[in-house]
C-alpha cells in the first residue's frame, strides 16, 4: 500500500501530469491561494522548504569533484580542450599471456575488476585520530629542552642517575687467603673500612651510613682542653707575676662589688618618699572637703570650650589668600629645590671625599665584625636559660705562699674544673645544683621499745 502511494506522489511530480481525481490535484488548484504555515516550529522547516535547487547544486558539485577532482569552472583550458589533428594510427603489438597454451589473448581486466575500481578522484578524507597523541604539544617541548641540554652537554636527571648507579668498570681485586704472608696489613684502630658492595644496594636497603655534617667535625671552641695557669699561681712564684695575679684577682671582686653596690642602690627607698603622719592624715581627708574654687574652674573651662568650638566662617576674600599663600610656598619649595640640584654640580668634590670616608668606614666595620666573630669563637656562647659564670682565681696572699711542696695547701677540685671547662668549651650549657624541696612535712614518731625505756 505505501509502494502505491509513493508511485502516485512520484508520477504526480512528474511535468504534465493531470490526476484524475479532483483530490489528488487539490494542492495544484490551490497554488494559487497562499499556504499558512507556522515557520516558528523547527519541524516545519524542511517540510514546507524548497530546497530542490540546492540539493542539485550540490549534486552537480559531487560529480564534477569525482569526474574531474575539482570544479570544472577552476580547470584550465588547457586541461579541458585539445588542438584536433586529425588521426594517427599506430602499431600496437597485442601482448600474449603465457598462462594459456598455444593461445593468444589480449591482457584486459576482468568486468568485476572495473566495477570495484576506485573511480573517484575526489581524495579519501583524513584519519585525524590516526595521527593524535595524547600530550603531544608537552612532549614536543620536553624533546626539545632535551635536545638544547643535551647541546650544552647537560645530561637529564634520570640518565644521571643511571650513570651513578652503575658500577665503575674496575677488576675487582680477589681476596687474598689468611695464609698469605704478603698481604697488606690491616690495621684494627684505624679508619672505617671500605665497602666493596654497591652503593645503590645498601642505600635502598638501609645498610649505608649517614653523611656526616661537616659542622659536627669542626670543634664548638677554640680553647684548648685543658688551660695553663698563670705563672704567678706557682707554689714558689716570681715576685712581680704574682702581683699581677693579685691584680687580676682583686679586679674581679671590684667587679662584683659595683654590681651589688648596683643593685642595692636600685632597691634602696628614698627617705623622702617615706610617709609620715602629715601625709597619712592628708590622704584620710582627702576628697571630704569640697572647695568653690574648683567649681568656679570648671564653670570657666566650659566656658572656653563652648567658646572654642564655635568658629567663624571664612569669607571668600580670606580663603583666595590661603590659596595663593599655599601657591607661593609650593612654588618657593620647588625653586629652593632647584637650586639645591644646581649647587650639587659644584659639591662634586665634597661628595666624592664623602663616599670615600663612608667607604672607609664599611670596610673598618667590616673587620671590626670579623674581629668580633674570631673573639666570639672562644667565648662561652648562651647555650641555655643561665649565663656562665667563671670560676674564682685560685690564688694565695703573699703571706700563705708555701716555702715547698710538701707544705702546699690543695685548693679548688678537679672535677668542678673540668666541669667549668667543658662549660667555657660550650661542650655542655651552665647548669645549677638541683634543689631538694620536701612534698610533705617530716613526722617524728616514737616507737614503743623507746617508750618503754624511756
Amino acid at each position: 500500500m505505501a509502494a502505491v502511494k509513493r508511485l502516485k506522489r512520484v508520477a504526480a511530480a512528474q511535468p504534465g501530469f493531470m490526476a484524475f481525481k479532483s483530490s489528488a490535484g487539490s494542492d495544484d488548484f490551490n497554488s494559487g491561494q497562499r499556504k499558512r504555515v507556522n515557520k516558528n516550529k523547527k519541524k516545519n522547516w524542511n517540510k514546507h522548504s524548497d530546497i530542490q535547487d540546492v540539493e542539485e547544486f550540490l549534486d552537480d558539485v559531487r560529480l564534477q569533484e569525482r569526474t574531474t577532482g575539482g570544479l570544472i569552472s577552476e580547470k584550465p583550458d588547457d586541461s579541458l580542450f585539445f588542438v584536433d589533428i586529425g588521426e594517427q594510427r599506430k602499431y600496437v603489438q597485442p601482448e600474449v599471456q603465457e598462462g594459456k597454451k598455444g593461445k593468444k589473448s589480449k591482457s584486459r581486466p576482468l568486468r568485476i575488476d572495473l566495477i570495484l575500481q576506485h573511480d573517484s578522484l575526489v581524495p579519501p578524507p583524513k584519519d585525524v585520530l590516526a595521527h593524535q597523541q595524547p600530550n603531544a604539544k608537552k612532549l614536543r617541548r620536553i624533546a626539545e629542552n632535551a635536545e638544547k641540554l643535551a647541546a650544552m652537554g647537560v645530561l637529564p636527571r634520570r640518565q644521571k642517575r643511571l650513570l651513578n648507579r652503575r658500577p665503575a668498570v674496575t677488576s675487582k681485586a680477589k681476596t687474598a687467603a689468611n695464609n698469605f704472608p704478603d698481604r697488606p696489613y690491616y690495621d684494627l684502630w684505624g679508619g672505617d673500612a671500605k665497602e666493596t658492595a654497591d652503593p645503590y644496594y645498601l642505600e635502598q636497603t638501609g645498610k649505608k651510613r649517614v653523611k656526616r655534617p661537616e659542622k659536627l667535625n669542626s670543634k664548638p671552641s677554640v680553647l684548648p682542653a685543658v688551660e695553663v695557669i698563670a705563672p704567678g699561681g706557682s707554689y714558689n712564684p716570681d715576685f712581680f707575676s704574682h702581683q699581677a695575679l693579685l691584680l687580676e684577682a682583686h679586679e674581679v671582686e671590684v667587679k662584683r662589688e659595683k654590681a651589688e653596690l648596683r643593685i642595692e642602690r636600685q632597691l634602696a627607698v628614698n627617705r623622702e618618699d617615706t610617709a609620715t603622719e602629715e601625709t597619712v592624715f592628708q590622704e584620710q581627708v582627702e576628697g571630704l572637703v569640697e572647695e568653690e574654687e574648683d567649681e568656679e574652674d570648671e564653670e570657666e573651662e566650659d566656658v572656653s570650650i563652648r567658646g572654642g568650638l564655635q568658629q567663624e566662617k571664612k569669607t571668600e576674600k580670606e580663603r583666595r589668600r590661603e590659596r595663593a599663600d599655599k601657591i607661593k610656598s609650593q612654588q618657593k619649595q620647588a625653586a629652593r629645590a632647584f637650586t639645591d640640584k644646581k649647587q650639587q654640580l659644584f659639591q662634586l668634590r665634597s661628595i666624592q671625599a664623602t663616599l670615600k670616608r663612608r667607604e672607609q668606614q664599611t670596610r673598618e666595620r667590616v673587620a671590626q665584625r670579623k674581629a668580633n666573630q674570631e673573639a666570639e669563637k672562644s667565648m662561652p656562647r648562651r647555650l641555655g636559660r643561665l649565663k656562665f659564670q667563671a670560676q674564682d682565681l685560685e690564688v694565695q696572699l703573699s703571706d700563705e705562699i708555701p716555702g715547698s711542696l710538701r707544705t702546699l695547701k690543695p685548693e679548688g677540685s678537679v672535677l668542678k674544673d673540668r666541669f667549668k671547662s667543658m662549660q667555657k668549651r660550650n661542650m655542655i650549657e651552665p647548669r645549677e645544683r638541683a634543689k631538694f624541696k620536701r612534698r610533705h612535712k617530716v613526722k617524728y614518731v616514737e616507737k614503743r621499745a623507746f617508750k618503754e625505756i624511756t
